[in-house]
């Protein structure tokens, strides 16, 4: 499958509230270890590069995280996990209007977008509409989603 992958939209500032948020958390888990077990020195230090460096390699999947277009087909990049489909191998991209059931109530959580496979199977990506990257601008949610579409569409007929 060809490498040239590109994501096509920019990420949201919402992103960078996340790791900030995550550095905050990381920081008070930090100061809250130490108080804990009283470390000193070498604990105090290993803890700080620990979660140091779970910080960094979180950050640098949060910032990867998306959907990227090639050629030949489309990269789904979570947090934990990526998935790279061929063109041919997928059915339908759709929009899904999410929605949870606790007990008799339905909370609704919007629009997302997911992928249809030929196996059956549906793959769920990063794209919703409320998410960090489109929560206050839905016409590049649409505009992604259509491009999504477009690309299928073009790589089917060719």
């Amino acid at each position: 499958m060809d490498d040239a992958w590109v994501r096509p939209y920019t990420p949201g500032l919402g992103r960078w509230l996340v790791i900030a948020w995550e550095a905050a958390a990381l920081g008070l888990l930090a100061w809250s270890t130490v108080q804990q077990f009283d470390l000193t020195g070498h604990g105090v230090r290993f803890v700080a590069c620990a979660l140091a460096a779970v910080w960094v390699i979180g950050t640098g999947r949060i910032l990867q995280m998306g959907a990227y277009v090639g050629p030949e087909g489309l990269l789904i990049r979570g947090l934990l996990r990526s998935r790279a489909m061929r063109w041919r191998d997928v059915t339908r991209v759709r929009l899904h209007r999410a929605t949870y059931k606790i007990g008799r109530w339905e909370i609704e959580s919007g629009m997302t977008v997911l992928i249809d496979c030929r196996d059956g199977t549906t793959v769920n990506t990063e794209l919703w509409a409320q998410g960090i990257d489109f929560h206050s601008r839905p016409t590049v949610f649409r505009a992604v989603y259509q491009e999504l579409r477009n690309r299928h569409i073009a790589a089917g007929s060719a």
